[in-house]
């Protein structure tokens, strides 16, 4: 979408031809509304109770005025005006009971609104596979939590407060009106076809710049929040051109101010429109009552009810074709949010889903299933089966829309309980992947994955959480203290349990002495700590949690020696007594490993122990002496000093 403007020209030769999007509302979006409105229907019947009163009352006052003048000051009585200016008083205090009643309740159906759809949106998009986060925005996902809900609870409050207070005072004006003078209200009715119709070409403008300015929104939030978070930040101070970057946000900025213009010029549009027409009607009937008045056949009061009444006809009349616009407006927000409902999560729990049963493991001193890979092939889900192209914001290509390729092919290996099983190979060869299928991130195209015998498919996905516990290459921190980041592993652990964890993992030295301790903030993404201390915290996290199975993703790589031997300890505390699949960058590491799997291409090329995979001088072995040529060219055996470093290592 485009737009042209002219920064010096304001609102002058704006043009919007092009900016809107033209995709309509599904249908059945408002048959989808009103099972969350009818859970406020005692609040709604409130808000309709006041609302008849406040329009019985808003009638009333004009036929008061008119007895009033005609009743007591145009005979001169005295007793009757003041009596009638009492009335006029007491349903005006009246009216104000009835209006903020009206606001009170209409306000908690509004926010109720809020809330209902905030939560669902929000537990349904955490059920949404990774695959779902790795292409969309967060800006986007937070501009329908936000913007998009908001939008859709406004229009609706402002649809249940207008609606059925406009037709009703229709109603009663017009046989308020009928009831005065029948030829005046005839000629007046003669003009009410004429506001219909601007206000129907300007709704369905206002619903696509709606729609539009949405998009534009959520464009101009992903940027600040990619731009805004410690990672972003630091690489815009590192690569960025602030000219260009400011440029850039210019430039979305300007589309959402462009929008934003248009609607308000629309909408100001419509009511100069029905202004018009207001005071065209009033003049007609001014015209019409004074001659009738000059006649005799009208009294002077009723000429003026008239007129006031007239003025509360086009004001319901008025607003019927804002509700046009306002319902265009609320159809888009919740289109738009049941568009996410609607994308259904690829991992769900089968009908029966059970919870893994515990067991003991082969050497009896914990709780460790083993895990089993059985002929899994697994490709990556297609964009359309796990995103939105509206929440991605960049135009999907059709390479992407249909079943990638196989990334893994008749895997097959068998982890035994409580032992360590090691996965190496070239990057990109599957190594990630087949860790990801475990705790069940993706699912396998084929071929079944087993915990403790159990086909993960079969298990709860909370039972299964439980089970594993992964700690990945970058491990990640919420901007939250030291302990609230350990606590959400596991909500219930003591002071003494965190203290102890942190002690295994050899990072409570390093917190102790914290001026605040375990309460010491982080930062976002835990970037106040360095990547060591990042590491630990996290494999603190996961004895805290003390999963029976431990998933490591190269925990150790990109980290400086005296880091990687305090993590390498910590570790191998982590791994006592648990099924472990573990990543190894420095084959080094995992010298001492139960068995080693060598992926390449998406297969097992090789399988066996370190000894057993050197002496068969495959891909392994290449792998080995290619990393510890160095050593070699020094005069020691790459061999020997690797195992060296593994066992210290592992010590």
């Amino acid at each position: 979408m485009t737009v042209g403007h002219d920064p010096t020209m304001g609102t002058i030769g704006l043009r919007v031809e092009g900016l809107v999007d033209p995709q309509p509302v599904r249908s059945g979006t408002f048959k989808r509304i009103i099972p969350y409105a009818m859970r406020y229907r005692r609040a709604m019947a409130m808000v309709m109770v006041a609302t008849i009163v406040d329009s019985l009352i808003t009638v009333s006052i004009p036929l008061t005025l008119k007895m009033i003048i005609d009743d007591g000051i145009i005979p001169g009585k005295t007793s009757v005006v003041f009596g009638l200016a009492g009335l006029v008083a007491g349903l005006a205090l009246l009216n104000v009971v009835a209006v903020y009643t009206q606001t009170w309740f209409s306000g908690r159906v509004g926010q109720g609104l809020i809330f209902d759809l905030r939560t669902a949106v929000f537990s349904h998009i955490q059920r949404q596979p990774v695959a779902f986060f790795t292409r969309t925005q967060t800006g986007s996902l937070v501009s329908r939590i936000n913007t998009d809900i908001v939008g859709a609870q406004q229009a609706l409050t402002s649809l249940l407060s207008q609606s059925l207070s406009t037709l009703l005072t229709l109603v009663l004006v017009l046989a308020a009106m009928l009831y005065l003078s029948w030829p005046i209200t005839v000629a007046a009715l003669i003009m009410i076809p004429l506001f219909f119709i601007p206000g129907k070409i300007i709704a369905q403008r206002l619903e696509k710049l709606a729609r539009a300015g949405m998009q534009n929104d959520a464009k101009l939030g992903s940027m600040m929040t990619e731009r805004f978070n410690i990672s972003g930040a630091m690489l815009v101070k590192l690569y960025g051109r602030p000219e260009d970057e400011s440029a850039e946000f210019s430039k979305k900025a300007g589309l959402v101010r462009d929008i934003a213009i248009s609607m308000d010029v629309h909408a100001r549009l419509l009511f100069i429109l029905v202004t018009l027409l207001t005071t065209v009607t009033t003049a007609m009937v001014y015209g019409f009552g004074g001659w009738f008045v000059i006649d005799g056949s009208l009294q002077i009061g009723t000429l003026v009810a008239m007129v006031a009444l007239l003025l509360m006809l086009y004001g319901p009349v008025n607003q019927l074709t804002n509700i046009q616009s306002d319902v265009m407006t609320a159809l888009v927000s919740f289109d738009r949010v049941f568009e996410v409902l609607d994308l259904k999560p690829l991992i769900t729990e089968r009908p029966g889903a059970r919870p893994l049963p515990a067991r003991a493991s082969a050497n009896g001193d914990g709780t460790a299933p083993p895990v089993e890979f059985d002929q899994v092939a697994f490709r990556y889900p297609s964009a359309e089966e796990v995103s939105l192209p509206s929440l991605e914001l960049m135009p999907q290509r059709k390479s992407e829309q249909g079943p990638g390729a196989l990334v893994l092919n008749d895997v097959s290996f068998h982890a035994p309980a409580g032992r360590l099983t090691a996965l190496v190979g070239p990057s990109g060869a599957g190594k990630t992947t087949i860790t990801h299928l475990v705790p069940r991130l993706y699912d396998a195209t084929s071929g079944t994955v087993r915990i403790g015998g159990h086909d993960v498919r079969d298990l709860t996905l909370g039972s299964l959480q439980n089970t594993v516990g992964v700690v990945t290459q970058d491990a990640h921190l919420f901007h939250d203290t030291i302990r609230a980041n350990l606590l959400y592993a596991r909500p219930d652990a003591s002071e003494p349990e965190i203290v102890q964890a942190c002690e295994a993992a050899r990072i409570w030295p390093t917190i102790s002495q914290l001026p605040d301790g375990l309460d010491t903030v982080v930062g976002d993404r835990g970037y106040r700590l360095s990547g060591g201390e990042k590491q630990r915290l996290a494999i603190a996290r996961l004895l805290l949690k003390s999963p029976p199975i431990v998933v490591l993703d190269e925990a150790t790589a990109h980290l400086d020696s005296e880091s990687e031997l305090a993590i390498q300890r910590a570790l191998k505390t982590a791994l006592t007594g648990r099924t472990s699949l573990v990543i190894a960058h420095r084959l080094s590491t995992i010298q001492d490993a139960d068995q080693i799997l060598v992926i390449d291409d998406g297969r097992i090329q090789e399988r066996g122990t370190h000894d057993q995979l050197l002496a068969g001088g495959g891909l392994y072995s290449e792998l080995y002496r290619t990393q510890f040529a160095h050593q070699q060219g020094r005069g020691r055996p790459a061999e020997s000093t690797a195992a060296g470093n593994g066992n210290r290592a592992l010590d």
